[in-house]
């Protein structure tokens, strides 16, 4: 039924593209959601899943196939993103996995780096993470303080890191740390960690709110001895990267939000369908029909913009601001529509084994990971400024 409101999405309308969302949906249908019940209860997914998807070729899509991947466009990464939120998915982390640490690799990796794990990312034997978020540093990743001291051959690494996606099962982590400490030349740089190193401790999985089967930790770090051969592009060149690698991120997290909020909202439309009240559908009433076009006009509008962000991915054209733009207002949306599906279910809608509690549930972090939307919208400020604030630099005392 909302097929017929909403435009096609012709981002979406190749013949591949058609085949990879049935695949999917029955991958989804068929291997995710009767696993979802065990998922919560142990607090993380199988490793089965994740070499389930390897074996389905729906890991780092995006990667050139001489390093195991598909090589294909960011497009179908983006359709499986969309496909997993709109059941309600958010266990399996497999777009930090493909979308963001797989990315990093390849752009700025070694050729001995990339040879050495993409292959093995792209059949989910190896499972990743990435490690930014200290306890008392977020958004402001130059404030971290895990240490990285030069011992010559290798780094000795120490501190801890907190909120980490996939941060249990990950046996490889991208780990933003300092440099060159107290000196002249200190910066951020990132490092490859492998969890079997001896001194790398994970924290138990943290009892959240929602996403109850995504293994969120913390990482520790007693001076882990890393191979100067891993680190990650050039040292002290870390915070550059990371930002520079952020848009993408940012934009996965806003594919996440439309794609669950279209999932709610045709939950719903079921839902109101059949349940009655006062001897007619609860879609029969004009607050139903009201709130759930309110609904499915925002989402017309975020599926818009999001259509036009997404190609240039794959192009290095999205910029900073427009990620922001669509990971802030997303994600508000998201929020949004989620609270009103759940209204018109009722007291049902308050019932864990309802979907749309789930999604209640999951949905509130994404204004707070990847960045939170204060930040985002500073970001889009900056953007809309961007000559004046050059300006107050110039003029500021050195």
């Amino acid at each position: 039924m909302l097929d017929t409101v909403l435009l096609p999405r012709e981002i979406y309308a190749s013949d591949e593209h058609i085949m990879m969302q049935s695949m999917i949906q029955d991958f989804i249908k068929n291997e995710i959601l009767p696993q979802t019940d065990l998922w919560e209860k142990n607090g993380m997914v199988s490793r089965e899943i994740w070499e389930r998807a390897g074996s389905l070729g729906l890991l780092c899509m995006d990667i050139p196939e001489g390093y195991g991947g598909s090589g294909l466009d960011f497009s179908f990464n983006a359709l499986f993103i969309e496909e997993l939120a709109k059941e309600g998915v958010s266990g399996p982390g497999f777009s930090l996995h493909s979308d963001i640490v797989a990315p990093y690799l390849l752009k700025y990796g070694t050729e001995a780096q990339k040879q050495k794990y993409l292959p093995q990312m792209a059949t989910g034997k190896l499972i990743t993470s990435i490690g930014m978020t200290e306890p008392n540093c977020g958004s402001d990743l130059k404030a971290i303080t895990t240490k990285a001291i030069d011992n010559g051959d290798h780094y000795s690494v120490s501190g801890q890191k907190t909120f980490i996606t996939n941060g249990f099962m990950s046996d490889l982590s991208i780990v933003a740390v300092k440099t060159n400490v107290g000196k002249e030349n200190e910066g951020v740089s990132l490092l490859l960690m492998e969890s079997k190193w001896k001194g790398f401790e994970k924290g138990k999985p943290f009892t959240k709110i929602g996403m109850k089967a995504q293994d969120t930790c913390e990482l520790f770090f007693d001076q882990v001895k890393v191979p100067k051969t891993n680190l990650l592009g050039k040292e002290g060149e870390g915070f550059k990267i990371m930002m520079t690698e952020l848009a993408r991120e940012r934009l996965s997290v806003a594919l996440n939000a439309i794609g669950g909020a279209q999932g709610a909202l045709e939950k719903t439309i079921a839902y109101t369908s059949k349940r009655t009240a006062f001897n007619k559908p609860i879609a029969g009433f004009q607050n139903t029909q009201f709130k759930l076009a309110e609904c499915a006009t925002q989402l017309q509008l975020h599926q818009a913009f999001l259509d036009r962000c997404t190609p240039l991915i794959s192009k290095h054209k999205l910029t900073a601001e427009s990620a922001s733009i669509a990971k802030y207002s997303a994600t508000e949306m998201h929020s949004k529509v989620v609270d009103e599906c759940l209204q018109l279910f009722g007291g049902y809608g308050y019932i864990w084994d309802y979907p749309i509690a789930r999604m209640y549930a999951d949905n509130r972090v994404a204004r707070i990971y990847a960045g939170t939307n204060e930040i985002m919208k500073l970001l889009i400020a900056r953007g809309l400024f961007q000559e004046l604030f050059q300006e107050m630099r110039r003029k500021m005392p050195k």
